[in-house]
């Protein structure tokens, strides 16, 4: 469920953003996400708001900035954008490891829940195991293509 207009007027003042319209309808269409979305997915879900696509790239670009977002790319040249760590998505707190699935047919990406994927920093892993500043990606068939 998307939280109110004024819990999102909020959280946008307190990460140091003005609540302009612009910027509330991105920052609501992320919280409504069932995951990772392309600059492309939140132009389609904010197409008849009559916000151009430079305005919506802004705005993602300044919620990634204030930390309201996390943006990736999963190999495939696009950046993607997810919330970052508020009560709805607690899976998604900074610093945590975040695993996706790409389907390998269809493209789409999915977050993975918690438990899906275990990752153990072992002797001879890299260090960045450890910090779990890394992007995990399980890729193969959804379950609409397999």
């Amino acid at each position: 469920m998307v939280p109110a207009k004024l819990e999102l007027k909020t959280r946008l003042r307190e990460a140091g953003l003005r609540a302009t319209s612009s910027r509330l309808a991105v920052l609501e269409c992320m919280t409504d996400a069932q995951g990772p979305l392309t600059h492309a997915d939140v132009c389609d879900r904010l197409k008849d708001a009559g916000f151009d696509r430079a305005t919506v790239y802004r705005n993602l670009a300044d919620l990634t900035d204030a930390g309201l977002l996390r943006r990736s790319d999963l190999g495939d040249h696009l950046w993607r954008f997810e919330l970052k760590g508020d009560a709805e998505h607690e899976e998604h707190a900074e610093g945590e490891v975040h695993p996706h699935f790409v389907c390998t047919e269809c493209g789409a990406v999915a977050c993975l829940p918690d438990g899906a994927v275990t990752l153990a920093a072992v002797k001879g892993a890299p260090r960045s195991l450890k910090s779990g500043k890394v992007d995990i990606q399980v890729r193969g068939a959804c379950n609409d293509c397999g």
